[in-house]
This record gives structure tokens, C-alpha cells and sequence, in this order.
């Protein structure tokens, strides 16, 4: 019964990013900015993956994930967009943030498209997102790996970003590692309250973090 329910999904493209393109490009609540320490996501992915993003000429600390439109429930990916694609010079311009062109155009195709500008816009709305914020400095002085409790990771975000409050900001972690930071801002970059879906802190007490390389 649920394979025959899956064919006629298919008939009516009604799965995946088909399913998604329902989503109206431009409606949306909020934004939710996410930041990955880099040094963690290199030791858990990105060395196997052979990422330029880890290459030891760099010294990525807290990089731009995404810049995602979000509903107070849920959120919209894969919305159809009147924009023509960004171009590789697009995408590779942002790598000095996003640590490589590859997850700038991965970033368009599920989210960008759905914010309703264009891919000029989408990234210069990323960049200016990700400056609106100050990324702590201690966690750039570490010279070893440590454990730490995540909410350690949640405080010295609030200490240096004093516009933020608890519940705009969430500390996710992946695999026993300290993963993102994630960022409830409006659609003009203010910071406001994330959703009940994305309010859910990593309560890890002895979360690894990398040093920068």
C-alpha cells in the first residue's frame, strides 16, 4: 500500500523538490542563519571529502552555512524562481565566507530561490547577515582540541552580541562535535525569536571543538 502510494505521488509530482516547488519564492517569515565551525566540520566530513574549504593555507573559523527562509512552522526549499542561476563567479566570490563556491550554489538551489531575490541579492543579503553579527574571538585562540558543555558555546555568543537573546539563537551539535550556530533574524536582518521547530539546543556537557589549523 505505501509503495502504491508512493507511484502515485510520483504521478502527480508530488515528492522531493517537486513536491517543495509548491512553495511560493518570496513568502516566508523569517530568516535562520547558520554558522559551522569549520574546524569541526572538516574533522568530521569535509577532510574525507578533500574540501578546499579545510585546506591548511586557510584559517576558516565560523563560516556562513546557509541564509535559510523560514516559516514559524517549518520551511520553504526548492521554490521556483524567475532568476537565472548564479553564475560560477558568483558562487566562487562567496567562498571567502562560505569556504567554497560549491556550498554557495548548493545554498541558491534549496534556499536561495525561495527568498524571492535574485542570486545578487540572495548573496549580498548573506554577506550582509553574516557581518551583522559578531563571531566570538576565544574560540580563534584555542590551540588544542577541547570538550566543552554547548552551552558554554550559546553564552559566548550572547556575551558578544548583545542584541541577541536566548531564544534567537540556537548551538547545534553532529556526532559528539560543536556543529553551528544558528541565528533567528527578521526579514531586514533584525534579530528575532526562532520558531518552536528550531529552538533545539544541543545539551551536550562534552562537545568537541577543533582549533582552527
Amino acid at each position: 500500500m505505501r509503495a502504491h502510494l508512493f507511484w502515485i505521488l510520483i504521478t502527480l509530482g508530488l515528492t522531493g523538490p517537486a513536491m517543495a516547488q509548491q512553495h511560493k519564492s518570496g513568502e516566508f517569515d523569517y530568516y535562520v542563519m547558520a554558522l559551522s565551525w569549520s574546524p569541526n566540520w572538516c574533522a568530521l566530513s569535509g577532510d574525507a571529502k578533500g574540501s578546499d574549504q579545510c585546506d591548511a593555507r586557510h584559517d576558516h573559523g565560523w563560516i556562513l552555512h546557509g541564509l535559510w527562509p523560514q516559516y514559524h512552522r517549518g520551511f520553504p526549499e526548492y521554490c521556483r524562481s524567475n532568476f537565472r542561476a548564479p553564475s560560477r563567479s558568483q558562487t566562487n566570490a562567496m567562498a571567502d565566507i562560505m569556504g567554497t563556491g560549491g556550498l554557495a550554489w548548493h545554498q541558491w538551489k534549496k534556499h536561495g530561490v525561495c527568498s524571492g531575490l535574485s542570486p545578487a541579492d540572495y548573496y549580498a543579503r548573506s554577506r550582509e547577515a553574516y557581518a551583522s553579527v559578531t563571531r566570538p574571538a576565544i574560540f580563534r585562540k584555542l590551540d588544542k582540541s577541547i570538550k566543552l558543555p554547548a552551552s558554554v558555546v550559546e553564552a559566548a555568543w550572547l556575551n558578544d552580541n548583545p542584541d541577541l537573546e536566548a531564544d534567537g539563537l540556537t548551538i547545534t551539535c553532529k556526532q559528539g562535535h560543536i556543529q553551528e550556530a544558528r541565528i533567528c533574524l527578521s526579514r531586514d536582518l533584525v534579530p528575532v525569536p526562532c520558531g518552536q521547530d528550531v529552538v533545539r539546543d544541543c545539551t551536550m556537557k562534552d562537545a568537541v571543538f577543533d582549533p582552527i589549523r
